[in-house]
């Protein structure tokens, strides 16, 4: 299947770009950052519009700063969006009027050769619809006056235009082919281990952190099956992420994390566990995949013995109890060793995340851990659990049909958690357990 198109929502700050992103996605999306002037933690969308879909991005906010900072930085926005975008949509403030920064952008995105749909934002009322008609002093066609945070004005006549020539995207059959990410914080060796497990240098490999800008994609086939390596770029905490390409970077990685079916955390046995393995984690957890942690560089640690990768398993479980049930192998790019390991266990975890159980088995599971060990009591009152299914997979997840939501805490649901990895395994994935009420006269 085609990719889906891509459109790129472009504009000065403050002239409502995140609001229209909301108005596109039907809820608030958007998250206020520990950074000043940074307005979203993710800019890439999935978005549908009479059945046909596309994909947005959305530029965000800019880091304030003097005047020639922030025209540098909008034009590194308006770039990015023009390389990347099939269509853009530039987003002015109607209500302010004409900026001459606006004359600026539609400089950039005039030059760009692609389609550009001019919308006039903050025109919530028919009477304001005559403040469009300033912007034809932009020389990018008619402008459509809308109002990004009542949905009136032309909103829906703009999503026409845009997806006028998109096709309906049909259903994609999942592909056979594991998709594998290699994940990690800047300079762990992820292009690294890409290139050796390609046996080619694919990927630019340097010692300074950030080379690699893109996620990129390989195809390779290991004992006669194919899997599609990614390489991303390295993902640094929030407040060293430098505004413009990098972010759009670290934001490509995070994507790739949720499109892949096995991230491989990469983490510098050099460096131990830091708060950044941590928060990657989390992120690759959120995302429900299956994950297998690679410690690299297992070649620079002097002086190995036979309980040396002992205790660095004992570091990774006092450091990251959440990953208890994660495969951790032990490798070096450089020498290659244990690399072909990343094969077989990125398949392992890959088969344990996709795995479904019967209903009658996990039924049994569930109310043999309740017998063992019954809910506490809350008020008087007891949790009562009328049965168990399986609703879906990547990752497994499943819904406990139950008496009453609170009587469900969530140390009963990990010792249930618990539990089913003891009788099914599903080593390598995160599992969910989630609870519905059903009324006790339905049974």
């Amino acid at each position: 299947m085609a990719n889906k198109p891509v459109v790129a929502i472009v504009g000065r700050p403050n002239v409502g770009k995140s609001t229209f992103v909301n108005r596109l996605l039907g809820e608030r999306h958007s998250i206020v950052d520990d950074q000043a002037g940074v307005t979203r933690d993710r800019i890439y969308f999935d978005v549908e519009w009479m059945e046909k879909e596309f994909t947005v991005i959305d530029t965000g906010g800019i880091i304030p700063g003097d005047e020639d900072e922030i025209m540098l930085n909008i034009f590194t926005q308006a770039k990015v969006a023009c390389d990347e975008a099939d269509k853009i949509i530039f987003i002015v403030d109607g209500k302010d009027g004409l900026n001459p920064i606006d004359y600026d952008i539609a400089n950039v995105l005039r030059k760009s050769g692609k389609e550009v749909i001019l919308a006039v934002n903050k025109l919530d009322s028919p009477e304001k619809f005559i403040n469009a008609s300033e912007f034809y002093a932009l020389s990018l066609g008619e402008p459509i006056a809308i109002s990004a945070l009542h949905g009136s004005g032309g909103v829906g006549d703009l999503l026409d235009i845009v997806t006028k020539d998109f096709g309906y995207v049909e259903k994609e059959e999942k592909s056979e082919n594991i998709r594998i990410a290699i994940v990690g914080k800047p300079n762990v060796g992820k292009s690294s281990i890409v290139n050796a497990l390609l046996n080619k240098e694919r990927v630019i490999v340097s010692n300074v952190s950030g080379t690699t800008r893109d996620a990129i994609d390989s195809k390779v086939k290991y004992e006669g099956e194919e899997f599609i390596l990614v390489d991303t770029a390295g993902i640094r905490k929030k407040s060293k992420v430098d505004w413009g390409i990098e972010k759009f970077a670290v934001d490509r990685s995070i994507r790739a994390i949720r499109n892949c079916d096995v991230a491989i955390l990469v983490i510098d046995a050099t460096e131990g566990i830091t708060d950044q393995d941590k928060k990657i984690a989390g992120t690759i957890i959120d995302a429900g995949k299956a994950i297998v942690l690679a410690v690299n560089k297992w070649d620079l640690i002097e002086d190995k013995q036979s309980s040396t990768i002992n205790k660095f398993e004992k570091e990774i479980e006092q450091e990251m109890p959440f990953l208890s049930y994660v495969p951790k192998v032990f490798i070096s790019a450089k020498t290659k060793q244990r690399l072909v390991n990343l094969y077989k266990l990125s398949k392992e975890v890959y088969s344990e995340a996709t795995k479904r159980i019967s209903t009658s088995l996990l039924n049994k599971v569930v109310m043999d851990a309740v017998s063992m060990t019954p809910p506490v009591s809350i008020r008087g009152k007891r949790l009562k659990l009328f049965y168990t299914t399986q609703v879906k997979t990547q990752p497994p997840t499943f819904v406990l049909f139950i008496n009453n939501e609170d009587f469900l805490k969530d140390n009963y649901t990990k010792y249930l958690e618990n539990k089913l990895r003891e009788a099914f395994g599903f080593k390598g994935t995160p599992i969910k357990i989630l609870a519905k009420e059903k009324g006790e006269k339905k049974q």
